[in-house]
């Protein structure tokens, strides 16, 4: 008997839970040359691809991790002088993050490290398997990510 849509599709959230915790051993393995972790990787991407300065819920939102997950590595990338902590106009409470030029340097490494790996991977997919897997977890992704409050809007 063929499975059902929803039982393909649990098999494929049990593919994921198992991906999850591969790529976070993966992951710690490829930047220990660094001294970093995956979860610090992880803040130091989110920095180097927006581009700009973030808060710490900027990029707990980016990243789909908690606040304080997010903070608590910020804090150590900190300490270790790879992010800058900056003064948020915004928000005093909220600083903003921004990497340093070492930050910089180091997330350059890795990405560099990281381009070659992905090339390696890519080849052992066609580019209409990429788009759907894309496709795919971009709609996972969409339907549990809670929808933002709705605003009061008195007058």
């Amino acid at each position: 008997m063929n499975p059902t849509k929803e039982e393909r599709l649990t098999g494929v959230i049990l593919t994921l839970f198992q991906l999850n915790g591969a790529l976070l051993d993966w992951g710690d393995a490829f930047v220990a040359p660094e001294a970093l972790t995956s979860a610090r990787w992880q803040m130091l991407g989110a920095l180097a691809l927006a581009g700009q300065p973030l808060s710490a819920p900027q990029v707990a939102a980016a990243m789909g991790v908690t606040r304080q997950g997010a903070q608590k590595q910020l804090n150590l990338l900190s300490e270790a002088q790879l992010v800058e902590v900056r003064p948020n106009p915004q928000h005093k409470r909220s600083p903003l993050y921004q990497l340093t030029d070492g930050g910089r340097r180091v997330y350059g490494a890795i990405d560099a490290r990281w381009k070659e790996r992905a090339r390696q991977l890519a080849g052992g997919f066609s580019a209409a398997e990429l788009e759907t897997a894309g496709r795919v977890l971009a709609g996972l992704l969409a339907a549990h990510v809670p929808a933002p409050p709705e605003q009061d809007h008195e007058t």
